[in-house]
């Protein structure tokens, strides 16, 4: 059980933010009202003050990361037409439209060959010819070629879409894919939870509830799992909360989760953002620090909070370490989707980047695996000059 917050009191100003300050440190579990009461605080900096002393009594001063590859098999997807926030999607016979083969899978696994490689994290689009053969046969031959990597892969809307298309049930697709190599899966797809906003944004695609029933699945056979959640477009703050609690609502039921990893909303090359005038206007430094920070505080029984530095900016997930969270995204080596709808971030970030990036924050570094246990936190024979891969 992590040791009880130290908050310094004197440096939070909303009376608000310390009446809420006084029950976490007291050990009492905040409401949903209590959440919207931290979002709506006009003291970022009291907030991140909180959220950073609740992460500290978790986990000291400790910031982790994984040596990960994104392999993002196919852009091909059903809903190219009906997710108005997606620039990464394309129709079969469309320009840019692809699927690897096999081969081309592990052409772009190969950069693991070099031992540094501890996780592959594997998502794409809903494709009708990637059904679960597809997935068997990678999965299994990325553990035969590189069988000390472990595979995060499919996120719930991709199960679901394969348990559609070959007519079988949420729980024999994750018994078949773990079988066939699947170690744990990513948070992906979850949106916001809001059926009004997934009208909005995503009216096929899978539901709210729907996530939730994937994820717990995942659970009960023993595969731990991410959670996400995309801000900064439609959604309200009471909708951003009714999300937080479906997230903690299962953790207390399960305990699945491994970390909680919100997302914020690119508009630049995609239906959504053309109809709401934002081409070129990502998500707000104090939005995305307050989005981790209540994330932080809110979900008191996650461990872990991780900042996306893909679609954050490196410079604004270290600021981030002060504001609870406790985790980045790893060395990635190439990452696609969030660049397909404007990023313009780096798409890999060298070992080196990310330990001057964590010790610049005052922070120690510590490389994981994918279950957060600690693998090394001595890099005395690393570069310490920043570069990007």
């Amino acid at each position: 059980m992590a040791a009880a917050p130290q908050v310094p009191f004197d440096r939070i100003h909303d009376p608000v933010l310390r009446r809420l300050g006084e029950q976490v440190a007291a050990g009492n579990r905040l409401t949903a009202a209590d959440g919207l009461a931290l979002y709506r605080s006009a003291d970022l900096t009291g907030l991140g003050v909180l959220a950073d002393a609740v992460n500290r009594a978790k986990n000291g001063d400790v910031v982790t990361f994984a040596s990960n590859q994104h392999i993002n098999p196919t852009n091909i997807c059903v809903l190219r037409k009906t997710c108005v926030f997606c620039g990464y999607a394309r129709l079969p016979k469309e320009e840019g439209a692809y699927r690897y083969t096999l081969d081309q899978v592990l052409g772009e696994a190969a950069h693991a060959a070099d031992g540094m490689t501890r996780e592959f994290h594997i998502v794409g689009g809903l494709d009708m010819k990637a059904g679960l053969a597809y997935y068997e046969e990678m999965f299994r031959a990325l553990k035969a070629n590189f069988p000390h990597v472990h595979i995060k892969g499919l996120t719930a809307v991709e199960i679901a879409h394969i348990a559609r298309i070959e007519k079988m049930s949420w729980h024999d697709v994750l018994v078949a894919l773990k079988a066939a190599g699947l170690d744990t899966m990513p948070g992906g797809g979850a949106e916001t939870f809001s059926a009004a906003v997934r009208d909005r944004i995503a009216d096929k695609k899978l539901a709210g509830a729907e996530y939730i029933g994937v994820h717990r699945t995942a659970h009960e056979l023993g595969i731990r799992t991410n959670c996400t959640m995309l801000y900064g477009h439609v959604e309200t703050l009471e909708d951003r909360m009714e999300h937080l609690q479906a997230l903690r609502d299962l953790q207390d039921e399960t305990g699945g989760f491994l970390a909680y990893i919100p997302l914020a909303y690119h508009p630049d090359d995609n239906e959504l953002g053309k109809e709401l005038g934002r081409q070129g206007t990502a998500t707000t430094g104090w939005d995305d620090l307050r989005q981790l920070a209540v994330g932080r505080l809110f979900l008191d029984n996650f461990q872990h909070v991780k900042s996306h530095w893909i679609m954050v900016t490196p410079f604004l997930s270290q600021v981030a370490l002060h504001y609870g969270v406790n985790d980045l995204e790893g060395t990635v080596v190439r990452e696609k989707i969030y660049h397909a709808v404007g990023a313009h971030t780096p798409q890999g970030m060298s070992l080196a980047a990310l330990l001057t990036l964590i010790r610049g924050a005052g922070k120690v570094p510590a490389e994981r695996d994918s279950f957060y246990r600690i693998l090394r936190t001595s890099f005395d024979a690393e570069p310490v000059a920043a570069g990007v891969a």
